[in-house]
């Protein structure tokens, strides 16, 4: 990773963990490209337990071609997809600093609710709390907020393979 927010060598041989995941970090860690690509960075991270993943919504985003055209939504599916995408990176990055390559593929989405919808203009800000992890299995508490504002939430599961 390249980011100037990512591991550091400190002169007494420590290391600083990676705290932020710019694009190109991320375009490293994901498979994801545009226009799949649900995020634009992440930040606040805390190894693979929580972090905060970025999206920015915008009107030339190709989706809002026939989501409404008339009234743009972003739609669920793609908040959804945002909050794994933002859980997997983090795995990922955090796999990397043991020395490991591995993919994140989703398993499950449990107790999805949408409550707001996402517009063009909206900062989507996905909080993502790690639930447990066992060995190959990991679960993910995610929120999407748009400010102070809840919009959708579930919980995502997870396969971490190696690559």
């Amino acid at each position: 990773m390249s980011s100037a927010d990512t591991k550091e060598i400190h002169s007494n041989g420590s290391q600083k963990k990676f705290t932020s995941l710019q694009i190109n970090d991320l375009l490293d860690c994901l498979p994801h490209r545009y226009p799949f690509l649900m995020l634009d960075k992440i930040i606040n991270i805390n190894g693979d337990e929580s972090a905060t993943g970025i999206k920015n919504v915008t009107y030339n985003e190709p989706i809002f071609q026939g989501h409404f055209p008339d009234n743009p939504i972003f739609p669920g599916v793609l908040i959804i997809e945002g909050m794994a995408q933002t859980a997997g990176a983090i795995v990922i990055a955090a796999e990397r600093e043991k020395g490991l390559s591995h993919l994140v593929y989703m398993l499950t989405i449990d107790k999805a609710k949408f409550r707001k919808p996402a517009v063009p203009g909206d900062c989507l800000e996905y909080h993502i709390e790690k639930i447990r992890r066992r060995k190959n299995v990991g679960r993910f508490y995610a929120r999407a907020m748009v400010g102070d504002t809840l919009i959708a939430e579930a919980e995502v599961g997870a396969m971490i393979v190696e690559q």
